[in-house]
């Protein structure tokens, strides 16, 4: 089973419009509304590879409900706290050069109470689920929500035999790291900050994966957008870049909730670390070609992983030098 547990959904609004004027009056073309929030996407992604997925998120107003709707609609096993604040919604902007914009709200207010029973939620399907299961804690916090949730959860759902898959930032993200998760996906800038290292490269991508993995992380894997994802296991020193495919982009907004999708898929099937990477690395580049962000064509993903290119690195640890 897969679990993700979703702190901030929201219902993303898909924007078109030819040429985005900041400062001035800007008419779209067209409007798509959708489930939203890096978990959601996790959800779909991995429902739409054939897995058991369910989905927990704090649910609120008339958006709350339609994330609902779309969510089981899909398939997904849908568990919602509901909230006296309503859900955010967050516009992409598409322009006619296919440049995207984000603008993502806060999230409304969390309630003492609404926390609480978030947390006994979480640790009653953990407890509930088979050995084994994937953990998934993805997006950022809303208000009144404390940076060691995530934490908190990830040991609760190891407590009750699960793994756990980490995908956040900032505060959040520095301390569950204590509570070792056995994998993150940070992307660039986000393990820049966190390592405190600039990526300029491959080779500065393996070393801020290793401090990642220093800090607590069982296994990384680092994101570098169309260029691939770096991947650090915690049993020994070498690193693989996994290089995706070409595709024509419809838009890349979930991409990488896609690919946390497909370690968690891999992970439950007990896939090898070879093949496991093959089907992050072209769940990601599937969500590329899907019209909305997380639902990938199976069809996609199995004509992609082929594609998909492995470099194996292997690090010294007396010089902490990279080589290929």
């Amino acid at each position: 089973m897969i679990i993700c547990v979703s702190a901030n959904p929201a219902i993303d609004r898909r924007l078109r419009i030819k040429n985005l004027k900041i400062g001035a009056v800007n008419r779209a073309v067209s409007v798509e509304a959708f489930a939203g929030g890096k978990a959601a996407h996790v959800a779909m992604a991995a429902r739409a590879l054939g897995e058991d997925v369910v989905w927990i998120g704090f649910s609120g107003g008339a958006t709350g409900n339609e994330i609902e709707r779309q969510l089981s609609g899909l398939g997904i096993e849908v568990i919602a706290v509901r909230t006296r604040s309503a859900t955010r919604i967050n516009d992409e902007i598409i322009d006619a050069n296919g440049r995207i914009t984000e603008i993502l709200e806060p999230g409304g207010n969390i309630g003492e109470e609404e926390l609480e029973e978030m947390y006994a939620v979480c640790r009653k399907v953990f407890a509930g689920a088979d050995s084994g299961f994937q953990a998934i804690f993805s997006g950022s916090l809303p208000p009144n929500v404390p940076m060691d949730f995530y934490s908190d959860l990830i040991l609760s759902a190891r407590e009750n035999g699960g793994n756990a898959i980490l995908d956040t930032s900032g505060e959040p993200f520095l301390q569950a790291l204590e509570a070792a998760p056995d994998l993150i996906k940070p992307n660039c800038e986000e393990a820049e900050k966190a390592a405190d290292l600039k990526i300029d490269n491959e080779l500065t991508a393996i070393y801020a994966a290793r401090r990642l993995r220093e800090c607590g992380a069982r296994n990384v894997a680092l994101s570098l957008g169309a260029r691939g994802v770096v991947w650090l296991n915690g049993k020994n020193n070498s690193a693989i870049l996994a290089v995706p495919p070409r595709v024509e982009v419809v838009s890349t907004v979930g991409c990488g909730d896609a690919t946390v999708a497909g370690f968690a898929v891999a992970a439950q099937r007990r896939w090898s670390e070879e093949e496991g990477l093959r089907l992050a690395v072209a769940c990601g580049a599937a969500n590329c070609l899907a019209e909305l962000p997380g639902q990938i064509n199976i069809r996609d993903v199995e004509c992609l992983m082929p594609l998909v290119s492995l470099k194996t690195f292997e690090m010294d640890r007396q010089t902490e030098f990279a080589r290929k």
